[in-house]
């Protein structure tokens, strides 16, 4: 497998993973990738393109796939959807804990309680992130919801009536992460998520 080649030096590279048994036995369509497509064609105002695969709720699977995205292809950030309840069967976290070097537990925390304003059973969800590095790379992993609604309000955050940003998403904090792990600099677009970096961090704006 080679790596990605990129067409601009800040172009960023994402897996996506949705990790469904029904969805790859072809039971049902898959919704979780064309959902985080649609959602990072809205929301990246920088270059990037996905690397995308859909694999089935087994656990040696799919941390051969992070490996893959990460090690071989040279992902920066890795989108998995699926796999994060307490079924028996849903063994994501456990399966991207398995390839970490890093834990990143503020992730979860806050995908959680975005999820606590719209039902109890967000308690129920076991999503973590890490960082995978190798001698030469490293990237961000992070399991998202499986439900398209979901997955949108956790990257996003959420808005009040006025549409002012009440509840942080998860990707306003993605951009400086990838930074201090030495990943290309990507750009939002600010009406739907702003990007948090320290004043020391950021770019000047184009002129």
């Amino acid at each position: 497998m080679t790596s990605a080649t990129r067409s601009h030096p800040d172009e960023i590279v994402i897996g996506l993973v949705s990790v469904s048994d029904r969805a790859t036995s072809g039971v049902y369509e898959d919704k979780g990738i064309p959902a985080l497509q649609s959602w990072l064609q809205k929301a990246l105002a920088s270059p990037w393109q996905t690397v995308n695969r859909l694999v089935a709720d087994d656990a040696t699977t799919i941390s051969a796939t992070l490996c893959e995205l990460v090690d071989e292809i040279g992902c920066d950030l890795v989108l998995t959807t699926g796999g994060t309840g307490p079924a028996r069967r849903d063994v994501t976290p456990e399966a991207t804990l398995a390839v970490a070097t890093k834990e990143m537990p503020g992730f979860g925390e806050q995908m959680r309680q975005i999820s606590l304003h719209f039902v109890p059973t967000a308690i129920l969800s076991r999503q973590v992130a890490v960082i995978r590095e190798t001698a030469q790379h490293a990237a961000l992993i992070v399991n998202l919801p499986g439900q398209p609604k979901s997955i949108e309000e956790t990257l996003e955050g959420l808005r009040d009536e006025s549409g002012a940003v009440s509840v942080p998403g998860i990707f306003a904090a993605v951009p400086y992460c990838i930074d201090l792990i030495g990943g290309p600099y990507i750009s939002t677009r600010e009406e739907v998520v702003a990007a948090f970096r320290p004043k020391s961090a950021r770019r000047a704006a184009p002129t």
